[in-house]
């Protein structure tokens, strides 16, 4: 959307004065406000690469050499120009140029499942009611690109969709690589014998549905339509790896991440909205270090092959990466060599879909105990990701019992810094 136009007749400092002048419905003064975030979208597809337990920020994208938190890790220049990262990630640091980071994300929830639907849905969690996650809303709001469904998370669950129902799940992954035994005919049924089979499950979810809500027969009827519409859709086999040259595979690593990160890859090609890769075992209250390298030794080749292969086919300006965990670890390393929850600053990993590399937004104080400067929200990371998809985060949708519900929770900014 072209904003060019808006300072034509009139300077913006006389239209800020005129605080309580409407345009179109809307106070003049809260137009410039959103003009000023307005831009063009770029970013089509994401990929969240979703760290379960805690990532230690010390250790990954916020070193703190020459101070008692720093641990045993070495800080290692990238390809950006001033911009160091732990030594665990030595290839990932040559992609450096292409990515920025978030040094002074300042959570609120220390209990991993709090800050976890936090980190995830911008909302805290609630008695009453589900909030989707991110994956969720961008599903909801972008138009769904080809056959495979807009929304797949591999090695792990994601959040519900909650109020924005069954289309808006996400599509599970349990091993990347792997064929779904669900999406094909057991052995020996032929095409038409399973085409009979599938006759006579309509007919009973149709004699279920009395006994059903309209949202669950809703639910039901969505979920076999896009399971049969996937079995019968050629694209089925982006999911499947075992085409891919060997080299490949061994260059992101032939493990389960590994794996995940090229299909991410595949399937955002194949037009695919929103992948998220799930890896656990960050929750490093014992002996953090050898367990941050293990991570390092899986996670570096992968990113970086990732955010490589992705640059060379020009597909990374429209696929925003990330890798984002609920929270950090204390600077404090405890008495078992590990390091425990720590909210109240902590960092993550963006790329791509528009954002401008090789920059570092915010800072943490010396020993990355709190934000030190530009204090960064968990809601703010989703209304960022919504700006470079071109959705509005303040937007609002109805609940099924018509409840008006923020796609993103009040307050959220985006990090327009992030984008240059």
């Amino acid at each position: 959307m072209n904003q060019g136009c808006l300072d034509y007749q009139m300077t913006r400092r006389r239209m800020l004065g005129l605080s309580s002048a409407t345009l179109l419905g809307m106070p003049i003064a809260q137009m410039l406000a959103r003009a000023g975030e307005a831009k063009q979208a770029n970013a089509e597809h994401v990929i969240l690469f979703w760290c379960g337990g805690g990532m230690s920020h010390i250790d990954t994208w916020d070193p703190k050499p020459g101070r008692p938190v720093a641990g045993e890790f070495d800080p290692i220049s990238t390809s950006a120009d001033g911009i160091q990262i732990s030594g665990i990630f030595p290839k990932l640091a040559k992609q450096m140029h292409h990515a920025a980071l978030i040094r002074s994300i300042a959570g609120t929830n220390g209990a991993h499942g709090r800050a976890s639907y936090q980190l995830q849905t911008s909302y805290n969690e609630s008695g009453n009611l589900v909030h989707p996650g991110i994956g969720s809303i961008v599903t909801h709001e972008k138009e769904r690109l080809g056959d495979l469904p807009a929304f797949i998370t591999v090695s792990g669950n994601a959040r519900r969709a909650g109020y924005l129902g069954q289309k808006c799940e996400a599509y599970y992954v349990g091993r990347p690589g792997e064929k779904d035994p669900y999406l094909a005919f057991p052995a020996g049924i032929t095409q038409m014998r399973g085409n009979k089979r599938l006759d006579v499950l309509a007919k009973m979810n149709l004699r279920n549905a009395r006994n059903l809500s309209v949202e669950e027969s809703k639910s039901v009827n969505t979920a076999t339509k896009e399971a049969v519409n996937l079995m019968r859709s050629p694209a089925l086999k982006a999911f499947e790896l075992n085409g891919e040259d060997a080299k490949t595979i061994a260059r992101y690593g032939d493990t389960d991440f590994g794996r995940g990160a090229l299909l991410a890859r595949r399937l955002v090609e194949t037009g695919v909205r929103f992948v998220q890769v799930n890896r656990g075992g960050f929750d490093t209250h014992n002996n953090n270090f050898p367990a941050m390298q293990n991570h390092g030794d899986i996670m570096d080749p992968a990113l970086a092959s990732l955010v490589e292969d992705l640059a060379a086919s020009g597909k990374l300006e429209k696929t925003m990466v990330i890798v984002l965990s609920e929270f950090g670890r204390t600077p404090r390393i405890n008495s078992n060599a590990g390091r425990d929850h720590h909210a109240r600053c902590f960092s993550c990993f963006m790329a791509g879909g528009g954002i401008k590399g090789g920059q570092v937004i915010g800072k943490s104080d010396e020993d990355a105990i709190m934000p030190a400067e530009r204090p960064v929200n968990p809601h703010d990371l989703h209304a960022s990701i919504c700006y470079a998809l071109g959705i509005d985060h303040s937007k609002e949708v109805e609940t099924p019992l018509g409840r008006p519900m923020r796609l993103v929770s009040e307050g959220a900014k985006p990090v327009i810094e992030l984008f240059g």
